[in-house]
């Protein structure tokens, strides 16, 4: 997806339509002196826009509108460090969750460079955007995509992408923005989510330099084909817990 930030006008439609249809409940918010609302990313908030209020050298405030949502890694630190393989890379390239596998171990929410994965307390997995890969599979675009009005996303072929999000980059510095650039292309293996930025990424709420984290890499190198045996045994220490449970209540009822 090509994310042309210098085109957003932070109407937030995508932000609806991706609660919309992914049926995300609503959160309760409040004013804390930004426009930018919800505060922070969560499992019941996949996706959203952020308000980015900076002085530029000439002391003039400047806003810069981002998009903060799953970016899809090739080298995903969250894939990387779930123990039990419930996060998976689609045949579209994209990486999802799957919930009947999670067992709330926050392992991906802690590995995440951009973090955002969220967990649910609630149901207790692991969330985030899915690349509408449930609309992507019947040949439609993601509801984001589908609600921004003035065409700042953009989905296809990844070289497509990258050759638009190059040309426009080009188009800004040669129209006297020599801070416009790409990002997305190289950072950890290549992103799912293209950016054009008109600034610095920090300027956007982006990690300069995002790197998986050692313990992810260490785990998918190393121990990743024993993944099997730690399945067996959390499950083991599920029941555990679970009969010891019975016993202590069983005992408080004799």
């Amino acid at each position: 997806m090509l994310v042309d930030t210098s085109k957003c006008m932070a109407c937030r439609g995508c932000q609806a339509a991706c609660k919309s249809w992914n049926q995300l409940p609503a959160e309760e918010t409040s004013f804390e002196g930004s426009y930018e609302n919800p505060p922070g990313f969560s499992s019941r908030t996949w996706m959203k826009i952020t308000f980015n209020e900076y002085e530029d050298d000439n002391g003039d405030l400047q806003w810069r509108f981002g998009r903060q949502g799953c970016m899809h890694c090739n080298e995903a630190g969250c894939m990387y460090s779930c123990p039990v393989g419930a996060i998976e890379r689609t045949d579209l390239g994209t990486v999802i969750i799957n919930e009947e596998k999670c067992i709330s171990c926050n392992y991906c929410v802690a590995n995440c460079p951009f973090n955002v994965v969220g967990l649910d307390r609630q149901y207790n997995v692991a969330m985030k955007c899915t690349f509408c890969y449930d609309r992507m599979v019947q040949g439609m675009e993601p509801a984001c995509v589908t609600a921004c009005p003035t065409d700042a996303l953009v989905v296809g072929d990844r070289a497509e992408i990258a050759r638009m999000a190059q040309m426009r980059a080009d188009e800004l510095n040669s129209n006297g923005n020599p801070r416009a650039q790409v990002y997305g292309l190289d950072e950890v293996g290549g992103t799912g989510m293209v950016y054009v930025l008109e600034d610095s990424p920090d300027k956007y709420k982006l990690p300069e330099e995002p790197t998986v984290p050692l313990s992810a890499q260490i785990w998918n190198s190393l121990f990743k084909p024993l993944r099997v045996l730690v399945v067996i045994a959390l499950g083991f220490g599920l029941w555990a817990n679970g009969a010891r449970s019975k016993r202590i209540q069983s005992g408080k009822s004799s």
